[in-house]
């Protein structure tokens, strides 16, 4: 089964490369599909010089450091003509997914590639439809930002109560899905509501929904995190925008 890694990238060029290197690394029959969400940081600029590479025969590309080479063989360059947020980003690389599963990546180093096989399992054995990686079931994480915790523990436990389903991280990043599971289902948010979006419509579909333990190293805003408590707002109208008028 080949998997479809896609990534929504925003203003990540301190990470971008690092992030490539990583699922790169990962050992599964894989496309990767780049999503940039306009960046302004210098990263559209990268991996514009990546897919020029690509256009030109390159097989592999040197990163910043010079101590490493890209594969380019297998991904995809798709670039935002406006900065439109993250669902927008993710819709429009579900689109061009060609893979047997789809699997959510963010563009910074929060998440590991290395749990990739982890997520994959249930699906591989035929056991589940939809994966999701939990911060919250043991996993190892940088420990930080407690409001960033009980606002997520909230979150999720309101998006279960209208759900029905038992999840431990709602807002994880980490969420992967059988292609035919994002082929039903007509995705509207924009930026983070997709999270609170996604639960909701799987939620009324006869999936079988897995979660795993992942690992979490969560960024400070000093280095690049993005989420703010205007998100935490709008993520609470979607949960009951998308489960009671939706």
């Amino acid at each position: 089964m080949k998997v479809s890694v896609v990534i929504p990238v925003y203003n990540e060029r301190a990470f971008i490369e690092e992030v490539l290197l990583r699922v790169q690394a990962s050992p599964i029959d894989k496309e990767v599909i780049l999503i940039d969400d306009k960046s302004t940081d210098g990263t559209r600029a990268l991996l514009e010089e990546f897919e020029k590479a690509q256009s030109e025969g390159y097989r592999e590309a040197m990163v910043q450091n010079g101590k490493a080479r890209l594969p380019l063989e297998n991904i995809r360059f798709l670039f935002q003509p406006q900065n439109a947020g993250k669902g927008a980003a993710l819709r429009r690389g579900f689109e061009a997914a060609t893979g047997d599963i789809v699997l959510v990546q963010d563009a910074d180093l929060e998440y590991d590639p290395k749990d990739y096989p982890k997520l994959l399992e249930p699906i591989f054995e035929g056991k589940a439809d939809v994966v999701y990686g939990s911060r919250f079931l043991g996993g190892p994480q940088r420990v930080h930002y407690f409001w960033h915790y009980a606002g997520n523990k909230f979150l999720t436990l309101l998006s279960d109560i209208f759900t029905n389903l038992k999840l431990t991280d709602m807002e994880t990043c980490y969420k992967v899905f059988r292609r035919e599971v994002l082929q039903n289902i007509k995705l509207k948010s924009d930026r983070f509501g997709f999270e609170p979006e996604i639960t909701a419509k799987i939620s009324k579909g006869n999936w079988r929904i897995y979660e795993v333990s992942i690992s979490y190293a969560g960024r400070t805003y000093a280095e690049g995190k993005k989420i703010t408590w205007r998100d935490g707002f709008s993520t609470l109208w979607c949960i009951i925008r998308f489960n009671l008028f939706d």
